[in-house]
């Protein structure tokens, strides 16, 4: 009878895993014909909010892209690199996060390491 359970198991967790990767295979083909330009920052800490703000990018305002924020999916500004280098660190120590990437940045503003963390400049 043992051996019988351990089957049934197998096979149970072999099934699941099948659909599970069918589910994925089909919201990746069916974020492909709405998706936008760019594409979603890497998060830069844990998880976020586990709620399904967004399934696809044509659920999101203007550019911004449907993406995983760790546990649920939300509207964020795709990554983007603006042209320009970003200048020395100036000014006095702000140790603080302002933005991650150049998309989040108003205009030609990039996002340039600060003397502690980062922050929308214009480029040199």
């Amino acid at each position: 009878m043992e051996q019988h359970w351990s089957t049934v198991c197998a096979l149970f967790l072999t099934f699941g895993a099948i659909i599970h990767v069918d589910t994925v295979s089909s919201a990746e083909d069916r974020g492909n014909l709405t998706a936008k330009p760019g594409r979603c920052p890497r998060r830069q800490w844990g998880s976020g909010l586990c709620a399904e703000f967004c399934s696809d990018d044509s659920d999101c305002p203007k550019d911004e892209k449907c993406c995983s924020n760790g546990c649920g999916h939300e509207c964020i500004t795709p990554y983007t690199v603006k042209p320009g280098r970003c200048g020395p660190p100036q000014g006095t120590p702000m140790c603080a996060e302002y933005c991650y990437h150049d998309g989040q940045c108003p205009g030609e503003q990039k996002c340039c390491k600060t003397t502690c963390g980062h922050a929308c400049s214009e480029p040199c």
